[in-house]
């Protein structure tokens, strides 16, 4: 193998271990396509934000990137391995959260955290909740049943799950979701406490512009299933000569692209 060649199946080897790698992502329900050829890396330690109008392709996305939706085409790598063929060999790696999944709600919080500790195969499980329970300020929701428990409540028990096992990449739906303004804003806090602490990857799905702008890195932005943006807050909000993030995302969903956005799509694909 000449140097070149070697060198280059490094960059390679590099790239796919990456916390995330998708190439030519599609998925197709019957004539319907929701994921539409996507292209996309994260780095690690970043936080990027998935954002896009209802039916824009971020929750298929999302599932597939979990490995709970297998692609009509294309692949997805997660730490270098390919999550439609071998999920279990990251699985322990990754976690997930979303307002919109609920736990069973006739266990108690430390019953359901049990669960999922046994299935993320936490050692000294008991010790880990009890952890997570005083960092997320839960310890007196454990005996609870969790149908029991108010929106803010149940979002923070939803948090702990999906840091149980301190994963290095952590998926976010709506993770603020129906919360008062004061509880969104310690679950923001929590999540880039976390992501510094940890130097995890997050990706995260919003419609809360505000928290976007906060929160995010950069920003994939899509529209019926394709990527037509992928820039930082700063950069959309410049190119569409806006003011906020939000402006641009009803720019783009009403279907008003930048000014200059024929020239910079011909920048990137040079």
């Amino acid at each position: 193998m000449t140097r070149d060649a070697a060198q280059n199946g490094n960059e390679a080897a590099a790239v796919y271990a990456a916390p995330v790698v998708v190439r030519g992502l599609t998925k197709r329900f019957g004539s319907v396509t929701a994921v539409d050829r996507l292209d996309f890396s994260l780095d690690a330690g970043s936080t990027v934000a998935l954002l896009g109008g209802n039916g824009a392709g971020k929750t298929t996305t999302i599932a597939m990137l979990l490995g709970l939706i297998r692609p009509s085409a294309g692949v997805v790598c997660v730490f270098g391995a390919d999550i439609a063929r071998s999920r279990y060999a990251v699985a322990q790696r990754m976690n997930f959260q979303s307002p919109y999944v609920d736990l069973p709600q006739r266990l108690t919080v430390s019953q359901n955290l049990m669960v999922y500790a046994g299935l993320y195969g936490i050692a000294n499980a008991r010790a880990r909740i009890e952890s997570v329970a005083a960092q997320l300020q839960i310890e007196p929701l454990l005996n609870r049943p969790t149908g029991k428990l108010s929106a803010g409540q149940k979002t923070r028990v939803g948090l702990a799950k999906a840091l149980l096992n301190a994963p290095e990449l952590l998926l976010l739906d709506e993770p603020t979701a129906s919360l008062d303004p004061d509880t969104a804003d310690w679950v923001r806090q929590t999540i880039k406490g976390y992501a510094s602490e940890r130097g995890a990857t997050l990706l995260i799905a919003s419609h809360n512009m505000s928290e976007v702008e906060r929160l995010a890195d950069r920003v994939i932005l899509l529209d019926k299933g394709r990527i037509i943006e992928d820039e930082t807050p700063a950069a959309l909000i410049a190119a569409y000569g806006r003011e906020t993030l939000e402006d641009v995302f009803l720019d783009v969903v009403r279907g008003r692209t930048a000014p200059d956005f024929a020239d910079r799509a011909q920048r990137k694909a040079s």
